[in-house]
Order: structure tokens, then sequence, then C-alpha cells
């Protein structure tokens, strides 16, 4: 089976916006707003009257900057980009049910649905079409491509 001419090219833009989207994300929360305050204002404070306990919110609140500044890092430069993109899908996953428990017709059309499908893609994508990555580059040197 041929891979269609577009596929490096699809691969390459769908890849780089979305972990830049969560690259970005990770640099405002961690360096402008800081993790200690996403902690509190988006997870302590917005959670007080759900079942989660307050340990669990402060680990999430805490870890999630640093989770998306590594992983859109990754994305972004297409190393170990598959797993870096199931780990970012699982993280939508998570803040999704998130936002649904505070709010259950939570309006999934902002930054969480672009996300998705972009991931889908770059994920649906024939294996080694990304020819503008590292795991590419990488694994041309080992002569697996």
């Amino acid at each position: 089976m041929s891979v269609h001419p577009n596929w490096p090219y699809v691969n390459f833009i769908a890849r780089t916006v979305v972990g830049l989207l969560f690259l970005m994300a990770g640099i405002w929360k961690v360096f402008t707003l800081t993790a200690a305050k996403h902690a509190d204002q988006f997870f302590v404070q917005g959670f007080t009257d759900h079942w989660i306990p307050t340990w669990l919110l402060n680990l999430l609140g805490y870890s999630i900057p640093y989770f998306e500044l590594i992983v859109g890092a990754l994305i972004v430069v297409g190393l170990q980009a598959r797993y870096a993109l199931i780990a970012a899908g699982l993280l939508l996953v998570v803040t999704t049910y998130g936002h649904a428990l505070q709010q259950p017709l939570f309006d999934i059309d902002g930054h969480t649905f672009t996300r998705l499908i972009l991931i889908f893609i770059v994920l649906l994508a024939p294996v080694g079409s990304d020819k503008f990555s590292l795991d590419y580059v990488i694994n041309r040197m080992r002569g697996k491509q």
C-alpha cells in the first residue's frame, strides 16, 4: 500500500500545532502562572465540593503544567511522538472528566476538541510517514526505515 505524498506535511503540521498548544500551555503554567497557583486556582478551589481528595487535586494541579511542557516539547520535535500523543490524549480524558464534573454540559468545542482532532490525525497517519520528526531521523539512522 502506498502512502499519500502529502502525509509527511499533514503529520508535520498537525503534530507541530498540537505540540505547540501543549508546550505553550505548559510554559505559561510553569513560568508565568506557576504550578502552585495552577493547583490552587484550577484544582483545589475548583473541586472543593466534589469527591476528589485534596491530595490528588494538588498532585494533578502541580504535575499537569510540567507534563504539558514535556509532552508538548516531545510532540513538537517528534521524539517518542506516538507515546507522547497517547499521553496527551489521556490527559484530555482526565481534564474532560474534571470539566464535566464541574459543569455536566461542558462545552468541548474549545481547546479540548481541537487538540483531540489533531492527536487523532497524527495517530491515524501511516506509521513512518512523519518524515519531519526526530523519530524518523533516528529510525533512518538505525536502518529501520
